[in-house]
């Protein structure tokens, strides 16, 4: 009779344990998740403030038609892919082609800059500093909103592959590892860019 009390009880923790395996795997994943939300969020805000960027600076670099026409064709894909991976669940192959786009929209960015380094008149404009101002601050958040979500990746890569989750995962939905959002310019991910006009 004792050993029929102890074998029940092993087998109630063993359960329990799963069961909290399950639940641990599913939080975490939720975290990462809701993560990926908060940087869309701030990629959204940030795909918003480049028309009128561009559109201020239309008035100011009228022959300068080439470096718009490549920020806003990067713009337009970048947020397209984002929404690709909004729809798809935020899965790899998603999570990697949303870093090339963002990659490609932060070098047209940047020759965007250069470009007006020619035109003093624009730096001069309170409209440009505003918008320069508020694309910087939206830079920050996305590189923080990043770490937050590729912390939230980690974690549940960790934990994911640890042992014993390791073997319960796939059995619980989890057949991959999350998918770290790493721009393919490794400068970009130190610091955001710099656009002074």
């Amino acid at each position: 009779m004792m050993s029929l009390i102890i074998f029940a009880v092993l087998v109630l923790v063993l359960i329990f344990y799963i069961i909290n395996i399950y639940n641990t795997l599913v939080t975490l994943k939720n975290r990462y998740q809701n993560a990926f939300a908060q940087i869309e969020v701030q990629l959204k805000r940030r795909y918003d403030l480049i028309p009128n960027l561009v559109e201020t600076a239309k008035g100011y670099m009228s022959h300068e038609r080439e470096t718009l026409e490549a920020v806003t064709s990067a713009r337009n894909e970048a947020a397209s892919v984002l929404k690709a991976v909004h729809d798809a669940g935020a899965g790899g192959a998603e999570i990697k082609q949303l870093a090339g786009a963002e990659s490609a929209l932060q070098g047209a960015l940047g020759r965007l800059q250069v470009t007006m380094e020619a035109y003093p008149e624009i730096k001069a404009s309170e409209n440009m500093m505003q918008l320069s101002e508020e694309l910087t601050t939206t830079e920050n958040r996305v590189s923080f909103a990043r770490q937050g979500y590729n912390d939230g990746v980690m974690a549940y890569n960790t934990y994911r592959q640890s042992f014993p989750p390791v073997f319960f995962a796939r059995s619980f939905g989890h057949p991959a590892d999350a998918e770290l959002l790493e721009f393919e310019d490794s400068a970009a991910i130190q610091e955001a860019p710099k656009v002074s006009f």
